[in-house]
């Protein structure tokens, strides 16, 4: 892809956004090719997805300014929907997703990596939806995902000011699980992570994002059967058998090694 990097180690794919000069910033080439990067992931063959960008400045520094400056209502209800679509293609990508944030995540960078299961960052990071202060509002979600990670006040806080937070609020407020000293620390921790992840068994990992993103949508009775559901399907499956007979294995070993009580 012209603007995005791909690569796949074991079961670890990463996906870099590669425009560096513009601080990675998204315009329709850059959003297309991320689209069809996803689209192209054999979910088969891998279990987990790293997101980042290139260089050491910047995640996703926002949308294209230039690119939208001259854009008619039409035309930017339009981009709303194409970078929407794709984002939401992201949150509910099969498989987790790791935003490994490197530098700048602003407008629609935030919004890119809040479409992301995880989000780690280097302490050179820097998060916001800057958009008011440019007369638009976020339009990639960011009016609807923030509020549900860090709370409504302090989202509204926020996207009304127009307020950018370092790494370390970030954390503070719960927009990032983990941050970083360097950038080669956040890499390292967001393969180990995504290895980790990797390791447990796929088809329940599936299962489990599934069910958290869309028990999240509706109230807890409906929730729990949507969990019922998921749980159930988890049986019959080779992962569901192996990882079971292991257990099972394991403890019956654990068993044979106990020595019985009359001859201690």
């Amino acid at each position: 892809m012209g603007y995005v990097d791909y690569e796949v180690n074991g079961y670890v794919a990463k996906v870099t956004i590669n425009r560096p000069k513009a601080l990675n910033a998204l315009n329709e080439e850059v959003l297309k090719d991320l689209s069809d990067t996803f689209d192209a992931i054999d979910i088969d063959a891998v279990r987990c997805v790293i997101v980042t960008g290139a260089g050491d400045k910047s995640f996703v520094a926002g949308a294209d300014i230039g690119a939208m400056s001259t854009m008619t209502k039409e035309e930017g209800e339009k981009f709303g929907k194409f970078g929407n679509d794709i984002f939401r293609k992201i949150e509910t990508f099969p498989v987790p997703v790791i935003a490994a944030v490197n530098g700048f995540a602003l407008g629609g960078g935030n919004e890119l990596a809040m479409s992301c299961d995880i989000r780690l960052c280097s302490a050179n990071a820097m998060f916001g939806q800057p958009e008011v202060g440019l007369g638009i509002t976020p339009g990639f979600g960011g009016t609807q995902r923030l509020a549900r990670i860090i709370g409504v006040g302090k989202a509204k806080e926020m996207v009304y000011g127009g307020r950018n937070i370092k790494a370390a609020e970030a954390y503070r407020i719960g927009l990032v699980n983990a941050v970083y000293e360097t950038i080669e620390e956040l890499m390292e921790a967001a393969e180990k992570m995504a290895a980790g992840i990797a390791s447990q068994a796929p088809i329940a990992v599936r299962n489990c994002k599934k069910a958290m993103n869309d028990g999240l949508q509706v109230d807890m009775d409906a929730a729990i059967v949507i969990e019922e559901k998921l749980f159930g399907d988890c049986f019959e499956t080779e992962d569901q058998k192996a990882g079971m007979g292991n257990f099972l294995e394991k403890d019956k070993e654990k068993k044979l090694k106990v020595v019985p009580f009359k001859n201690r």
